[in-house]
């Protein structure tokens, strides 16, 4: 992953959070590289995905599960690595030529 913006870890010094999402395109893969099993999710307690995502990708439903969307994922990994429910969630790069891509603003 390259970043091309200047600035901090966040990306521009100044602007915006709309004018830095502005240089990031997604480039959808047909398979997902994140994965996540609402089964194991129903019987966690913490939720720390939900609020750990930086992209707020995962979304808790009525029934205990948790709603996933990959096509906005920073591939960051947080989610993978925060998440203590065994096999919750498999997390792969995607492949070649897909996913995140920053470009100049």
């Amino acid at each position: 992953m390259t970043r091309t913006t200047g600035g901090g870890p966040d990306g521009p010094a100044d602007g915006s959070f709309e004018d830095r999402m502005s240089t990031v395109d997604f480039r959808l893969s047909e398979r997902a590289h994140i994965t996540v099993d609402t089964d194991v999710c129903r019987g966690c307690s913490t939720r720390v995905c939900v609020h750990a995502c930086p992209a707020r990708l995962f979304v808790p439903t009525d029934d205990g599960s948790i709603l996933f969307n990959y096509e906005q994922c920073f591939e960051c990994g947080t989610c993978y690595q925060v998440c203590d429910a065994d096999g919750a969630i498999t997390w792969t790069y995607p492949d070649g030529g897909h996913g995140v891509a920053f470009r100049k603003g």
